[in-house]
């Protein structure tokens, strides 16, 4: 998480290797998931509608930025995301087996063959 009480600690001194940026975005998706329970958690706590919408949409832009970063985490490191989509189909598997129908297991994993 940020150093707030450094206002340069996010500043990098030079072009990072390609591994370093790996390890960066990383810790980039990990803020962002850690922002959308902040927000969610802020907008449960509160009954004053008009908060609670803006914590809601502010949480909501948060998953979008949580996504983009792992495109790029799927454009950076290809292993890495082979392995986070084969947590699909075993998670497709399950529900298989549980016999869940198909629109659901489609809404959870994506379409067949994906």
């Amino acid at each position: 998480m940020a150093e707030f009480a450094n206002p340069f600690s996010g500043n990098v001194e030079r072009k990072l290797t390609k591994e370093e940026l790996i390890q960066a975005i990383r810790i980039d998706i990990a803020a962002e998931l850690e922002a959308m329970y902040l927000y969610d958690a802020h907008a449960m706590a509160t009954d004053d509608p008009l908060v609670k919408e803006v914590l809601e949409d502010i949480r909501d832009e948060e998953k979008a930025h949580a996504g983009e970063l792992l495109a790029l985490m799927r454009y950076l490191d290809p292993k890495a995301a082979e392995l986070l989509f084969d947590g699909h189909g075993e998670v497709r598997e399950k529900m298989e087996d549980l016999k869940m129908d198909a629109q659901t297991i489609e809404n959870a994993t994506g379409p067949i063959g994906k």
